[in-house]
């Protein structure tokens, strides 16, 4: 669904920090929504974390950076970080150019399935978050 010119599908689980989290079997693929690479500007740097890395939901396990802005990257669940996206060293812009499909970031073994109910998601869910952020990011 496009909200106030930001494209964000409603097929997905997003962490309030606007990154995404789609389930694909027993793992989850996690990457950074239409607003946060919008609002960050061209991609420059992501922090690939170690395959095994051990995630504890709501902590900070990793940053992502661009001309203007660092940003941390909050565990959506607990779990395991299976895969980093390893095109991102060479081409972190992949994430502005398709930061829902080949600009994915992190793959994630979670120690919890239904933890990824509690995310945001839903079409009425995610426009009033959106929104609300919309409206919070553009008083400042």
């Amino acid at each position: 669904m496009d909200i106030q010119g930001y494209h964000i599908p409603e097929n997905l689980f997003y962490e309030e920090h606007h990154y995404w989290v789609m389930v694909e079997d027993d793992i989850l693929k996690m990457g950074m929504d239409d607003f946060a690479q919008k609002m960050a500007g061209e991609i420059v740097f992501v922090q690939l974390p170690f395959e095994g890395k051990r995630l504890k939901k709501g902590k900070k396990f990793t940053k992502v950076e661009s001309g203007k802005w660092v940003g941390k990257v909050f565990a959506p669940v607990n779990g395991e970080i299976l895969a980093s996206n390893e095109k991102l060293e060479m081409d972190p812009t992949i994430i502005n150019r398709d930061c829902y499909g080949e600009g994915w970031i992190y793959k994630i073994k979670p120690d919890n399935m239904g933890e990824v109910q509690q995310l945001i998601h839903g079409r009425d869910a995610i426009e009033k978050w959106l929104l609300e952020d919309i409206e919070k990011y553009n008083q400042d």
